[in-house]
């Protein structure tokens, strides 16, 4: 009976040993890039789609049941998810996954931040103090953060380090090649002029180059009204294209782009925007044949 316990005992550390990482994605994006990082070593879960805005979603029972069991959280920041996800981690009770823990991750600490506001005023709408957000929408954004979700990883998993190494090595040259393409690809769209229906593209602006002329939100996070919308309309005669991610309400750039008569573009955003941006290279191919496409 000894020899029996002993054996099952040894049987299931063994088994603990190499048992999938949990991990509990807040976004799309970076469910995609773990799965790249990780392979079969991780268990994946996403908290969110490509359909739901990121500001705004409910803190379910699901959700703080899948992250009570999470190994890795790995999320944006930035104030991204500050209205959803402080409560799941406290409701879940699990310490592994509380900020300044190892099992807390958030993406925007390895990029440089854009837009970090001087001052924070609540009449000004939803701006965020470390800068805005959407950093996903800038493809070089991505190889620093794989880098430091990667070191994550091995100290979450050590047995695991060589595995986590090779699958870092392969995405940074395989990625740095799929830049390249992008940008070779996306020459003609440098010093474009566009609109934006939420202040969500500055990092795509900064990486492609091109120059917004105008918001159609009259503050960040409201929706625009017709009054806001036509003085709008006066500031966009030169714009080429109206710009809005996938979870947003078509109506505002519709309404611009019969007027104006421009393109209205809806982007991905985020992996699963889009039929054809199935993961985090596709996302990119998709996103720039659009704003190609937004040209004609």
């Amino acid at each position: 009976m000894n020899k029996f316990l002993f054996a099952l005992s040894l049987l299931l550390l063994s088994s603990q040993a190499h048992s999938a990482l949990n991990v509990f994605a807040c976004e799309p994006e970076w469910a995609a890039l773990t799965q790249l990082l990780a392979g079969d070593k991780a268990s994946i879960y996403t908290a969110t789609s490509a359909l739901q805005d990121p500001h705004r979603v409910e803190a379910r029972p699901s959700l703080i049941a899948k992250a009570r069991r999470a190994d890795l959280l790995i999320c944006t920041g930035a104030g991204l998810e500050t209205a959803w996800l402080p409560v799941i981690v406290r409701e879940s009770g699990n310490v592994a996954i509380r900020p300044a823990n190892s099992g807390y991750f958030e993406a925007a600490r390895y990029v440089q931040m854009l837009e970090v506001p001087a001052r924070l005023d609540r009449g000004d709408g939803d701006v965020h103090a470390a800068g805005n957000p959407h950093i996903q929408t800038d493809a070089r954004n991505f190889l620093p953060i794989a880098d430091a979700l990667s070191k994550r990883l091995i100290l979450l998993d050590a047995a695991n380090t060589g595995y986590y190494q090779q699958q870092l090595a392969a995405f940074n040259s395989q990625w740095r090649a799929a830049i390249a393409r992008w940008e070779k690809q996306a020459v003609p769209l440098k010093g474009v002029s566009i609109v934006a229906q939420h202040h969500g593209f500055p990092y795509l602006n900064n990486w492609l180059g091109l120059k917004q002329l105008a918001t159609l939100e009259a503050k960040p996070g409201m929706e625009p009204g017709a009054a806001h919308l036509g003085r709008v309309l006066n500031e966009v005669q030169q714009a080429r294209m109206v710009l809005r991610a996938a979870y947003q309400d078509e109506r505002p750039s519709a309404w611009i782009a019969q007027r104006a008569r421009i393109n209205a573009v809806v982007l991905p955003y985020t992996v699963g925007g889009t039929a054809q941006a199935t993961d985090l290279y596709s996302l990119f191919d998709d996103t720039i044949q659009r704003l190609l496409a937004g040209l004609k």
